[in-house]
């Protein structure tokens, strides 16, 4: 049985962590913190757990196994260190921080703890993600020459606890980024695991040109990014984040090769669409994408869970979330000094 709390009770709490931790037969909810008191003592009601008034008296509980981080991006790190310095397992909400040293310095606590520290980069198990690795792997487009990958919606207005035009998401103390760390990271991680190349340099352009707060001005962070990427196999492709497409939400992917081109959740009735150069057109019809208003079992928390249980199975960690965190902040330099910036990876 793992014993988990829960950092953060807030909208990816309610709908992702907790119903999904208490599907398994395996795994009890023990402890709640928010820092919103009686927020955390009504869930810790509803789900059998305890609610605790602070986050070092949840890490103190010794019964506790794991930790989901699930707070404002700038919790991130100092919440996932304390958990895995404390001897907790840590399943930690995009993006995994807020600088690259935070980063870092959360993959090395794991190193040193030898505890589990995983992401919540979802797309990754997106099963029209998965069937796209496993063609690209087998040959069926060739050698990757160009892409195009982007995530666009309506905003996270509605996709928080506290919805409207004060949500955290759109305060640069609470999140530090916005559309780039929201989806960005997300669109990056993705392209990185598909096609097996990391990027080695951005060129970048990330701004705010529509968000307002309630009193008419400009969001503190970014509403719109646009990326180009060079890829250290040779490819070269766009990412774009955004939080400005009032129409219907784009989460596709095309890759283009040498021997054919696949289309992810670009064709209206097809997720996977693979286009053979001989012209030989193929579908896999494997499932439908997730949107802000469409929301259905991410496999984030079994992934976890099961790997927790079974360390030989396969989870994803922060050290291999490392490279598209080195783009994204890569790409933030970009946009601030007009230059292509080289990712050290």
């Amino acid at each position: 049985m793992i014993r988990v709390g829960i950092a953060g009770c807030g909208r990816i709490a309610q709908t992702r962590h907790l119903p999904e931790y208490r599907e398994r037969a395996d795994v009890q909810i023990a402890g709640l913190f928010d820092l919103n008191l009686e927020r955390a003592r009504a869930l810790a009601e509803q789900y059998g757990a305890k609610a605790f008034d602070s986050y070092e008296a949840m890490l103190r509980d010794r019964s506790i196994d794991a930790v989901s981080v699930c707070s404002t991006n700038v919790a991130h790190a100092d919440m996932a260190v304390a958990a895995l310095n404390a001897g907790k397992h840590v399943l930690c909400e995009k993006p995994m921080a807020t600088t690259l040293a935070d980063c870092e310095r959360m993959a090395a606590a794991a190193r040193q703890s030898g505890k589990t520290l995983m992401i919540g980069q979802n797309q990754r198990l997106a099963a029209a993600h998965v069937k796209a690795k496993e063609l690209i792997e087998n040959g069926e487009i060739g050698r990757v020459i160009t892409f195009s990958t982007a995530f666009r919606h309506g905003g996270p207005e509605t996709w928080s606890v506290d919805p409207g035009a004060g949500t955290w998401f759109f305060d640069k103390n609470r999140a530090a980024m916005g559309a780039m760390a929201d989806l960005g990271i997300h669109k990056t991680d993705l392209i990185q695991f598909l096609i097996g190349q990391t990027v080695v340099e951005v060129r970048a352009a990330v701004c705010t040109l529509d968000k307002k707060f309630a009193d008419g001005s400009l969001i503190s962070v970014d509403d719109n990014a646009f990326c180009f990427f060079r890829m250290s196999g040779g490819a070269v492709g766009t990412m774009t984040a955004s939080w400005t497409d009032y129409g219907a939400e784009d989460n596709s992917t095309v890759i283009y090769g040498a021997d054919g081109v696949l289309s992810l959740y670009a064709h209206p009735d097809h997720s996977v669409m693979l286009q053979k150069r001989g012209g030989e057109t193929m579908y896999f019809d494997v499932d439908t994408i997730q949107t802000n208003d469409h929301q259905t079992k991410s496999g984030v928390i079994d992934l976890f869970v099961d790997h927790l249980l079974d360390p030989a199975k396969p989870c994803i960690s922060g050290e291999s979330v490392l490279t598209a965190m080195r783009a994204v902040f890569a790409a933030m330099e970009s946009s601030e000094t007009g230059r292509a910036v080289p990712v050290n990876q």
